[in-house]
């Protein structure tokens, strides 16, 4: 079976635009990102899916630069640019996994490409247990594609897989879950704020600027530096369920922050 790993990227981001070219000691995030996805060994092909949009040139660039394979399609339609990347890839299970996410695992992403042979759709993120920027998930291709056909809602199509999510009836799922418990509104390791990326870069200071660096020595030296967690706390919790609650059948109010009424969205 093919396997294959999507990273999903722009330069677009309504809060940070630009933020996977961001550097981390002249490294941009997005190939420091993809550095770490590299160690997964068993993956057949790890591919950049980005827009047509011209501003996403840039991250052709880059690829370019890094030789990393790269895919342009829908910027709005994420359902659909993951559907025609893996049908131009030829890849029989498909994986996603965002561009702005630089502590990514590839111990995590590997246990979760190893389960896959058996299931329809896999994934440690529904219900999400890892710190927020250690998702992964996927969907054999033909589920995809049922999703690609029938997916109709707005958030369906802009986030993959919600039409699966919401059809747990209809596939075989399963979820690998962290066995340190639950510490996705806790742990906030993913880049949407400035605060996110003082704390990602006094993250990767620690550890020399090094490629790679684990989970588990990442909550080792959170332990040792708790000051460290404060950098972003504040943002616990954030993330882009809640502006979906209530299209979304199988996520609940314990997996997102509620922010004030008064506080500007972007």
């Amino acid at each position: 079976m093919q396997k294959d790993i999507f990273i999903q990227a722009r330069m677009s981001s309504t809060r940070m635009p630009g933020k996977v070219l961001f550097d981390i000691q002249n490294i941009p995030i997005l190939v420091r990102t993809i550095n770490r996805i590299r160690r997964c060994k068993i993956a057949d092909n790890i591919v950049v899916i980005t827009s047509t949009n011209e501003k996403d040139g840039e991250i052709e660039k880059i690829c370019n630069k890094f030789s990393i394979p790269i895919y342009r399609g829908s910027e709005s339609d994420l359902l659909d640019r993951h559907y025609k990347a893996a049908s131009y890839f030829g890849s029989d299970y498909v994986f996603k996994i965002p561009s702005d996410c630089p502590f990514t695992d590839s111990e995590i992403i590997t246990k979760v490409l190893k389960i896959a042979d058996k299931y329809e759709y896999v994934s440690n993120y529904h219900p999400p247990t890892f710190p927020d920027g250690l998702d992964v998930e996927g969907a054999r291709f033909d589920i995809l594609e049922e999703a690609w056909k029938f997916a109709t809602k707005p958030h369906e199509r802009e986030h993959t897989f919600p039409y699966i999510w919401d059809n747990p009836s209809k596939f075989k799922m399963k979820n690998f879950n962290n066995k340190r418990g639950n510490m996705f509104m806790t742990h906030r390791w993913t880049l949407d704020y400035p605060e996110d990326l003082i704390f990602i870069k006094a993250v990767y200071k620690e550890f020399n600027y090094k490629e790679y660096f684990s989970f588990e020595e990442i909550l080792n030296l959170l332990k040792k530096k708790p000051e460290l967690s404060k950098l972003n706390s504040m943002h616990n919790g954030i993330n882009w369920y809640r502006n979906e609650a209530s299209n979304l059948k199988t996520i609940d109010s314990s997996q997102y922050k509620i922010e004030s009424k008064h506080k500007n969205e972007t």
